[in-house]
């Protein structure tokens, strides 16, 4: 059933986004007395599985689910159709059109997925408002379980200030994106401010360890479950929270192991707190300094009981979502930006995180939850957008260099050079296709 639900969000994620970008080329085309011959959701080799002309367009959906295309007539793109552009160039052509037309053509994809994002952060904002916490009220400072993230110079007990010089105000989710492309994080540690500079090749490491945490909240030592050799079977109960060891206060689970290691194969006593009620118990501490139990998590609601963290929920007007919600869609875009060009630096090792179609459905959660499926079809939209922009022939980015080139010089290029440069964009795209999908394998093969 999981595998049903993740599926479905992808696809139907996936759908949404291929329709209306293509409706973004498809819309200004009409208005412009373009034809457009085909309007498809997905690839059609071959064959379709569905399709239906209506006036002089094909609308179908194709087999393949790696993207989906509007064919414009008179227009050099993926179909290389080569027939029609040796015919002398008619009205209702994509070629005979003016160069600030075919301009607008070409960037109402791209147009449209930026939009896209921007409508569903603005919707988010209204709907489901924000849920944080201050980063005032983290007085024990972060977690840092990834030895990666350590070793790069963060510390369990960091209390974040500013990153990359942006003041750290609230503490959410998203802010591990931002401390994994950073260059520099002020925090203080001890007392003390403090700049941790991480080094280039800080996101590489980080995918080789396969780690998937950056930075967290400390936690509470919850009992979760035993493990079945565990010593602590008769002693512990799930959900009890340790508090203590031997008189001494044990606030987070990084402190609990920590004295845990060092007292290995001990019996100590300890004291935990059972349904709201305060126990004592006499820890057995096996020989590898564990308790032979798993973490549980405590709901928030609890937390905020238990005096560890305040957590602030704030709801906008349908006018006040708006700046809020283009401010999201902006930062993400911002952080996107940053991604990429790490990406295209080979120094940060970051070309080894690229993913194909595996990556992106992965994204998507075993469990049906709307505000995760549109945050995540939102960054979706961003990255689309991006990506489309990029000045690669066969990309609508490099139909837009080239337009440009034309506007600018005021000569177009010729179509046998398009065509060449379609070609050498094709096999661009298919080396990154089989690149990033090349990668999914591999991931999947080593961590099997």
């Amino acid at each position: 059933m999981e595998i049903v639900i993740k599926l479905s969000q992808f696809l139907l994620s996936l759908s949404i986004l291929i329709i209306l970008h293509e409706l973004g080329h498809f819309i200004p085309a009409k208005l412009f007395k373009t034809r457009v011959e085909k309007f498809y959701l997905f690839f059609d080799v071959k064959y379709s599985l569905l399709k239906k002309k209506i006036g002089e367009t094909e609308y179908g959906i194709g087999w393949l689910p790696l993207g989906g295309y509007v064919k414009i007539s008179g227009m050099i793109d993926e179909s290389m159709d080569k027939e029609q552009m040796a015919l002398p160039p008619q009205p209702w052509e994509f070629r005979s059109k003016p160069s600030w037309q075919r301009l607008i053509i070409m960037l109402g994809g791209v147009t449209v997925n930026f939009i896209l994002a921007f409508i569903i952060y603005i919707g988010m904002s209204y709907v489901y408002g924000d849920y944080y916490i201050k980063n005032e009220n983290i007085k024990d400072g972060i977690w840092v379980t990834n030895p990666v993230v350590e070793k790069a110079g963060l510390k369990t007990g960091d209390k974040l200030i500013a990153i990359d010089g942006k003041k750290v105000e609230r503490f959410v989710p998203a802010i591990s994106g931002e401390v994994l492309t950073a260059k520099q994080i002020d925090v203080i540690r001890n007392g003390e401010e403090k700049t941790v500079t991480l080094p280039d090749n800080f996101i590489g490491n980080f995918i080789d360890a396969d780690k998937k945490s950056v930075i967290g909240l400390r936690m509470p030592f919850v009992v979760g479950g035993f493990a079945d050799d565990s010593p602590n079977k008769e002693q512990l109960k799930a959900k009890d929270i340790l508090i203590s060891i031997e008189g001494k206060p044990m606030r987070y689970i990084d402190e609990v192991t920590t004295y845990l290691e060092a007292n290995k194969g001990k019996k100590m006593a300890a004291v935990v707190l059972r349904n709201n009620v305060e126990k004592e118990v006499t820890l057995n501490i096996n020989a590898n300094g564990k308790l032979g139990v798993g973490f549980g998590a405590l709901k928030e609601d609890n937390l905020e009981k238990l005096g560890y963290y305040k957590f602030s929920k704030e709801s906008y007007g349908f006018f006040e979502s708006f700046p809020i919600g283009i401010q999201k869609g902006v930062d993400q875009l911002s952080g996107y930006w940053k991604q990429l060009k790490a990406i295209f630096n080979p120094n940060t090792g970051a070309y080894k995180g690229v993913g194909g179609f595996a990556a992106i459905y992965n994204v998507f959660p075993d469990s049906w939850s709307w505000e995760v499926f549109w945050s995540i079809t939102a960054l979706l939209s961003i990255m689309l957008g991006v990506m489309n922009l990029l000045p690669i022939p066969a990309l609508d980015g490099g139909h837009v260099m080239f337009l440009l080139y034309e506007m600018i010089s005021g000569k177009k290029p010729s179509d046998k050079f398009l065509e060449k440069a379609q070609m050498v964009g094709f096999v661009l795209l298919i080396s990154l296709l089989l690149f990033a999908n090349g990668n999914d394998i591999y991931k999947a093969i080593v961590n099997k």
